[in-house]
């Protein structure tokens, strides 16, 4: 047999032995992982030793000799008929699909540009290379608006206050809440000294840092 030329963008599903014994090869593309797979093509020697083997089970092995044989005859012409079935399956895929002249890829049509002879992962579309550009520049830009939108909404916030993230009664997630969205448990919460705003634990009479009476 001659000798054959082959990529490793393929599957062989071929099973040697058994009722299911057959050839069969399953194709993809290198680019967008499309499948294209072979008609079935059983193996008679691998299917009429399968059902041999099935029948001397049932017999109790009155023909188990028989069966051995035929097994082995099967396993002795498998992998010559294997070849052959590749070497057509082979044939049949580059119909298919299309080689990159500067990746070497095996692609489909869909990702082929036929009049450069490329693959579009070395030769992208021209117009899906804009879209794509003047979407990825629409989510920046209004990922930089909503940004600065952020910045003027987080000045509302005391970010001073210490919070209870977590419920001590519970373990709940409060998310920063005054109370327990899960047990109602009272969370702790810190006051600003109303004369120099240190953050003071819930209680304090006296700033601990200034001294000023809170109340």
């Amino acid at each position: 047999m001659s000798e054959m030329q082959f990529s490793n963008n393929y599957r062989d599903l071929s099973n040697s032995s058994g009722v299911d014994a057959g050839f069969q090869f399953e194709f993809y593309c290198e680019r967008c992982s499309d499948r294209w797979r072979t008609m079935f093509q059983p193996y008679r020697s691998g299917q009429a030793s399968g059902w041999l083997q099935k029948g001397a089970s049932m017999f109790g092995g009155l023909l188990g000799n028989a069966s051995s044989v035929l097994h082995g005859m099967a396993e002795a012409g498998w992998h010559s008929a294997r070849d052959q079935a590749f070497k057509e399956a082979v044939a049949a895929g580059k119909a298919h699909f299309n080689r990159c002249g500067n990746c070497h890829d095996y692609v489909c049509g869909t990702c082929f540009d036929g009049a450069k002879g490329l693959c579009f992962n070395c030769a992208p579309n021209v117009q899906v290379k804009i879209t794509q550009a003047r979407a990825e520049g629409e989510v920046q830009s209004a990922s930089e608006l909503a940004y600065d939108e952020g910045k003027s909404r987080g000045v509302r916030h005391d970010a001073r206050q210490e919070m209870q993230l977590v419920c001590p009664q519970c373990r709940c997630e409060t998310h920063g809440a005054k109370f327990c969205p899960e047990c109602g448990f009272k969370m702790v919460q810190q006051a600003a000294c109303v004369s120099c705003s240190t953050m003071l634990q819930p209680g304090t009479k006296f700033c601990t840092e200034c001294g000023t009476r809170q109340g």
